[in-house]
């Protein structure tokens, strides 16, 4: 069910007049932003704390999957080398979001944030003409 209604978000998004590239970095900023406030929470006495952060860890994962999906299509415009580099990311996120799953611990964060506003970053660039 949680599939279904981040599949038709993405989907709703795409409906604006934002470029893919805008969609993707969008994606990849509000998941960021979601596990930053779970790493600036770690230690509030909030109850249901863990649930946000699985929570923000499986949206991000979702999110990866969506690209390792896209990125191992058939037909897939990108340059090999690129959905190589890709796909060697995404497992590494999905590696460390199992990692954080099982050993919560909220430095462990910093990397999958700073992986996904990086990303985000360089996808809001305007592309070097070809």
């Amino acid at each position: 069910m949680y599939a279904a209604q981040q599949m038709q978000a993405y989907k709703n998004v795409q409906k604006t007049k934002m470029t893919e590239r805008e969609i993707d970095a969008h994606a990849l900023t509000q998941s960021a932003l979601k596990l930053r406030e779970c790493q600036k929470n770690w230690e509030s006495p909030e109850r249901g704390k863990i649930d946000k952060l699985f929570e923000a860890l499986r949206r991000n994962m979702l999110l990866w999957s969506i690209y390792q999906a896209e990125i191992t299509r058939e037909g897939n415009p990108l340059p090999r080398q690129l959905r190589q580099d890709l796909l060697t990311l995404s497992l590494f996120v999905d590696k460390r979001t199992k990692e954080v799953m099982c050993f919560p611990e909220p430095e462990k964060l910093t990397v999958l944030i700073n992986l996904n506003l990086n990303l985000a970053a360089g996808l809001s660039a305007t592309p070097a003409p070809q």
